[in-house]
C-alpha cells in the first residue's frame, strides 16, 4: 500500500514513518543514469592506446582513468556504498588494534635499547634517536583516545568521538615530538659552543648495533601500518611515526659513526639535523590536523558524489540548492540544500528528506548530514551571518 492511500479524510492516518514513499527512488536502483554518465566511460584499450602515445599519452590516460573512477562511483548506489564502508570498517578492525597495540609495545622496547646507546656512547645523533623512540606516552595517548571514541556517550558527546582522535590524540602527539626535539637542538648548540681540541667520540658497537635492531623493527612496523594508514587516523600518525623513525635511525647511525670515525662536530650536526626534520614533518601533521578541527572542506570527489545522489535519489526532487562537505575531526559534516514542490504534503518531504539524510550519514568517514528542503532557490544564504 503506498504512503498516500493511507491518509484519510477525517484525518486519521497511519504511520507515514514505516509507509513506503513513491517517489524515493529505491536504495538498489543502481542502473538509473538519468544524465548518461555511462555513455562518458572510456574503454580500456582505448586507454591503454592512449597511454603508448609518446607525448603526452600517460597523462590522459591517467585522466581517463580517474574520470572512469568517479563515473562508477556515482552510478554505485548509495547501499553499495553504505555496504563497502562497514565492510571495510569491519574488516580493519582486528587490523587496526594490532598496529596500536603492537606499536606500543615495540616503541616501549625499543626506548629501553635506544636509551641504553645513546647513555653508553653518549652521542647526541644516538640521543636524537632515543628521544624520537621515546614515545610510549604519545602512543598511550593514541591508545586512550581510541578507546574514548569507541566508548564515547552520544548524550554527552553528540557527535560521538571521531573528534578524539584528532585533539586529545594527533595534535597531543605532535607537540610532544616536537618539543623535545627542540631541547635537542639547545643541546647540540651548547655543544658546538663548549666544545674543545678536535678529539674524536668513542666508537661504541654495542650502540650501533641496538640502533640498528630498532631500524629493522621499525621497518617492519611501517610497512605494517602503511598498508592500514588510511583506515584510521590513529594509524596513519603511527605509520608517519615509524617513517620518522627510520630516517632519524639510519642517519643516526652514519653520523654517531663518523662522529667517532673522521670528525666530533659531525655527531652534533647530526642529532641537529635530525631533530629540525622531525620538528618540520611534525609541523606538517599538526597544521593538518588543525585544518580538520577548524572545519576544512572535504575533498571535491566526495562532495560530487554527494551532489549526484541527492540531485537523482528521487524524481520529487526538483534542485539541489546547495551541497556543502566539511570536516568535523577526521570525518565529515555534510549539508544538502533541497528543492521541492511547495505543494508536496509536509510528511512526504520530511520523509524524503529523512531517506537521503540517513543514506548519507551511512557512508563511509561521515559524521552528521542535515537536509534542509525548501520551495524556492531565490533566497539569500542561510546559516550565515549579516555583515
Amino acid at each position: 500500500m503506498s504512503a498516500t492511500a493511507t491518509v484519510t479524510h477525517s484525518g486519521q492516518q497511519e504511520d507515514l514513518e514505516l509507509a513506503t514513499i513513491p517517489a524515493v527512488v529505491a536504495r538498489e536502483a543502481g542502473e538509473r543514469d538519468p544524465y548518461s554518465l555511462r555513455n562518458r566511460i572510456v574503454e580500456d584499450d582505448v586507454i591503454d592506446n592512449l597511454r603508448k602515445r609518446k607525448a603526452g599519452g600517460k597523462k590522459i590516460a591517467n585522466f581517463y582513468e580517474g574520470q572512469n573512477e568517479r563515473i562508477n562511483r556515482m552510478l554505485k548506489p548509495l547501499s553499495a556504498h553504505t555496504a563497502d564502508a562497514e565492510q571495510s570498517a569491519a574488516d580493519n578492525a582486528l587490523k587496526v588494534k594490532i598496529a596500536i597495540n603492537v606499536s606500543f609495545a615495540m616503541n616501549i622496547c625499543l626506548a629501553i635499547i635506544q636509551l641504553y646507546a645513546a647513555v653508553s656512547s653518549l652521542s647526541l645523533a644516538m640521543f636524537a634517536t632515543c628521544i624520537d623512540a621515546v614515545d610510549p606516552f604519545a602512543n598511550l595517548i593514541l591508545w586512550v583516545a581510541h578507546r574514548k571514541a569507541d566508548k564515547a556517550d552520544e548524550n554527552k558527546w553528540p557527535v560521538r568521538g571521531s573528534r578524539f582522535e584528532t585533539s586529545d590524540g594527533n595534535i597531543v602527539y605532535g607537540s610532544i615530538m616536537g618539543g623535545v626535539n627542540v631541547i635537542l637542538i639547545v643541546q647540540a648548540i651548547q655543544e658546538f659552543v663548549t666544545h674543545k681540541g678536535s678529539d674524536l667520540k668513542t666508537f661504541h658497537l654495542a650502540s650501533i648495533i641496538a640502533v640498528a635492531v630498532a631500524f629493522g623493527v621499525k621497518f617492519a612496523l611501517f610497512l605494517y601500518c602503511m598498508a592500514i594508514r588510511k583506515s584510521s587516523s590513529q594509524v596513519q600518525v603511527l605509520w608517519e611515526d615509524h617513517r620518522n623513525d627510520l630516517l632519524a635511525n639510519g642517519f643516526g647511525i652514519l653520523t654517531a659513526s663518523a662522529g667517532a670515525k673522521l670528525a666530533w662536530w659531525i655527531d652534533p650536526m647530526g642529532a641537529t639535523i635530525i631533530a629540525i626534520c622531525i620538528i618540520a614533518v611534525w609541523t606538517h601533521t599538526v597544521y593538518e590536523q588543525f585544518t580538520y578541527l577548524a572545519g576544512i572542506t572535504a575533498p571535491t570527489d566526495f562532495i560530487n558524489l554527494v551532489t549526484y545522489k541527492s540531485m537523482t535519489f528521487s524524481p520529487s526532487i526538483l534542485s539541489v540548492d546547495t551541497v556543502r562537505a566539511y570536516h568535523s575531526g577526521p570525518n565529515y559534516f555534510v549539508e544538502v540544500d533541497l528543492v521541492l514542490d511547495p505543494h508536496m504534503p509536509l510528511w512526504q518531504a520530511h520523509d524524503i528528506a529523512q531517506d537521503l539524510q540517513d543514506q548519507i550519514e551511512k557512508l563511509g568517514n561521515v559524521d552528521r548530514c542535515f537536509v534542509h528542503v525548501d520551495h524556492e532557490i531565490s533566497h539569500a544564504p542561510e546559516h550565515r551571518k549579516r555583515e
